[in-house]
């Protein structure tokens, strides 16, 4: 057993105190409602999920508060007591309990109508660890590691009802769909085809152990984690001082109950002994009143007895017996409250022997994940340094089948080689310009939240460190003419011509319409393109107004 520090102590005092008082009502264990807790054992055997995620410009950016705030406001109704939450356009969650049926579960079921904005896994779970946080009081480090695991269980098991049937209860199937059971690994499948299931139960061993880390970090989990380059190590150090935190507070609440059962134990040997003393005693009052009943029968048959005084003892002696008669159903009564409670009690020992199972089981993964670590981190250590890698140079690779949307790429000069790719996947190859030693292209998709805009990419990260205030047309290049950029913008349904500087900055714009597959070439100081009805016409390079 672990030393439990002084503030422990006084809190674990506090505790025993309460489990004391409720112990002879019957409530130790939690009910249903608003004390349901993610399943700790539905979370198992998860396989490695790649989600496709809209990477590229928005119409506006949510700050990560605005972002979890969706999720906590849900959860702030669903611990109120609300079985539903939200609209069903936008986010909901269905807080599905209802009445045993074996080992069926119960579940929240967080949904995506048709109007969400949401495209990528990180915002998801960002929106699913603020629900969490406010229904169950998770913390914002415990709610992210939850909501991470959540959403790939709801990937491994879309539209598998099979599985899904045989595991939910009826209420919980009733409201969901094959067509829109768990998460696609798509973000443009999301918004009106996602009902994610989060698995309830009931949290018996302290609040961080309402979800059941053991299956969060089987082989597979573990295998995936140890592909990144430092072998995810710093990850695995966090799940392992969570496991250790749920050891302890399992061992400290196994104790609390172990200490209220013993209470209790004692409790009942005194009030047994106090039946049986009352039993002992309303035997000898029933013996007593039957032999005062005898004395005065025979003393009847005395012809000068005194019957008046006769029947007032025979009337006390039977009054002594009623007393007595009351006295052993009371006592018959009180035996069978202590045999109750001592079910009970014995239900409670067994809980609190699994409390106690459970927090060993804890520190015995934890030992074991440490030895996995220290392994890794000494692998580390002994791998030899990579090389350093080579400059590259700048490609795109397209990964839409029918259109001209993908990655950019570095690529080695000498083999052809990929040595590096950006997560944007959304950068219009054709698009691809370097200018003034900056990147640039046309980029991403007018969907939810997506904006196609300019963009400049970070030629270290490959990633996208500005995006211009112009909306693109989904078809126009970028024309590069010195430091002038040029592309084909569009504003209140109409395309225009448009030239920006380095900085995405819009400097002019055609007062004529464009076509919207416009071409732009330069000659002798003009601007050649095409009008909206396909004709050629020729523009100022500068103010891009039509010369005549």
């Amino acid at each position: 057993m672990k030393t439990i520090s002084c503030n422990a102590q006084s809190k674990l005092a506090q505790v025993r105190l309460l489990y004391i008082f409720f112990f002879v009502l019957g409530i130790l264990a939690a009910g249903t409602g608003v004390y349901a807790q993610v399943n700790r054992g539905e979370l198992e055997n998860l396989g490695p999920v790649e989600f496709i995620n809209y990477e590229g410009p928005y119409t506006r950016i949510e700050t990560r508060a605005q972002i979890r705030s969706i999720g906590y406001s849900l959860g702030v109704m669903v611990r109120s007591g609300q079985a539903r939450a939200g609209g069903a356009g936008r986010y909901f969650v269905i807080h599905s309990v209802s009445a045993a049926d074996g080992f069926k579960l119960d579940a929240d079921i967080f949904g995506l109508g048709v109007d969400v904005g949401v495209d990528h896994i990180r915002n998801l779970r960002l929106i699913l660890q603020g629900y969490l946080e406010a229904a169950y009081n998770y913390t914002e480090r415990d709610a992210a590691l939850l909501a991470e695991y959540i959403t790939i269980y709801n990937a491994v098991y879309r539209g598998n009802m099979n599985y899904l049937n045989s595991r939910y209860k009826k209420p919980v199937m009733d409201a969901i769909t094959q067509d829109k059971a768990g998460l696609s690994i798509r973000y443009d499948e999301w918004p009106g085809r996602t009902l994610m299931l989060i698995p309830l139960g009931m949290g018996s061993a302290g609040p961080l152990n309402t979800i059941d880390t053991s299956p969060l970090t089987d082989s597979k989990v573990t295998e995936q984690l140890r592909q990144e380059p430092d072998r995810g190590v710093d990850s695995r150090k966090d799940m392992v001082d969570l496991k250790e935190r749920q050891s302890e507070q399992a061992n400290q609440e196994a104790e609390v109950r172990r200490e209220a059962i013993r209470e209790e134990e004692q409790r009942q040997a005194r009030e047994r002994q106090q039946v049986q003393e009352q039993q002992r005693q309303a035997q000898e009052q029933q013996r007593q009143a039957r032999e005062e009943q005898e004395r005065v029968a025979q003393e009847r048959q005395d012809a000068n007895a005194d019957q008046k005084a006769l029947d007032a003892r025979q009337q006390q002696a039977a009054q002594q017996e009623q007393q007595a008669q009351e006295q052993q159903q009371a006592a018959e009564q009180k035996q069978q409250e202590l045999d109750q409670r001592q079910e009970e009690l014995d239900q409670q020992k067994e809980e609190a022997g699994q409390i106690q199972d459970y927090a060993d089981q804890k520190a015995q993964e934890a030992q074991d994940d440490r030895k996995g670590i220290a392994e890794d981190q000494q692998a580390l250590i002994n791998q030899e340094p990579r090389p350093e890698p080579v400059p590259g140079v700048l490609g795109a690779a397209i990964i839409t089948p029918n259109a001209s949307l993908g990655r950019v790429v570095k690529l080695d000069p000498d083999n052809g080689q990929e040595i590096k790719r950006s997560a944007l996947n959304t950068v219009n190859a054709r698009s691809l310009n370097t200018v003034d030693g900056k990147i640039l292209a046309v980029a991403g998709e007018n969907r939810g939240n997506g904006a196609i805009r300019l963009i400049e990419i970070s030629r270290d990260t490959l990633e996208m460190v500005k995006q211009g205030d112009d909306d693109i047309a989904p078809n126009s290049l970028l024309w590069v003419n010195g430091s002038d950029l040029y592309a084909v913008a569009t504003s209140g349904g109409n395309l225009y011509l448009a030239r920006f500087n380095t900085d995405l900055v819009r400097q002019a714009r055609s007062s004529i319409t464009v076509h919207p597959f416009a071409a732009v070439s330069f000659s002798d100081g003009s601007l050649i393109t095409q009008r909206a009805d396909g004709s050629a016409v020729v523009l100022d390079p500068k103010s891009l107004a039509e010369k005549r």
